[in-house]
């Protein structure tokens, strides 16, 4: 295999879904789910699929470009939705999208996207690489 088929094989298994119910304890006074709780759940959820990506110890290094483009309301559920689209040598760069939907509605709409980045670390909590070379003989059979 290629490196390129390798980071897209791996992209494919790092692709993580979870969805949650809006409860009334995560929403604030517009009974609309808390931008913090919504970052909280995006950030949680892109980890997720960055540690998928590499099996290896990672850290968020930045939340990029937060779009929120429709309020989240109390009783409604969300699926959020993260996928691998950017890898550097030391980083992965993982895009979250959050949808919305009625518990009593077909359909759901996307609420919430954004951008979350990570290093992998090694031991001395220095950086290292995303896809070691003992993980790629792996792939290459060796």
């Amino acid at each position: 295999m290629t490196l390129e088929e390798i980071i897209d094989h791996r992209k494919t298994l790092a692709r993580t879904c979870v969805t949650k119910a809006v409860f009334p304890d995560t929403t604030n006074h517009h009974d609309t789910l808390f931008g913090g709780t919504a970052l909280q759940w995006m950030d949680e959820i892109s980890f997720i699929a960055a540690t998928r990506f590499s099996r290896q110890n990672i850290v968020t290094v930045s939340s990029d470009r937060i779009d929120f483009k429709h309020a989240v309301p109390a009783g409604s559920v969300v699926e959020l939705v993260a996928n691998v689209v950017e890898v550097g040598r030391t980083s992965i760069k993982v895009r979250v999208d959050m949808y919305v939907e009625s518990l009593y509605e077909d359909g759901s709409i996307k609420a919430i996207t954004g951008y979350f980045s990570f290093v992998a670390i090694d031991e001395d909590k220095k950086p290292t690489p995303v896809l070691p070379q003992s993980f790629l003989d792996q792939y290459q059979g060796k």
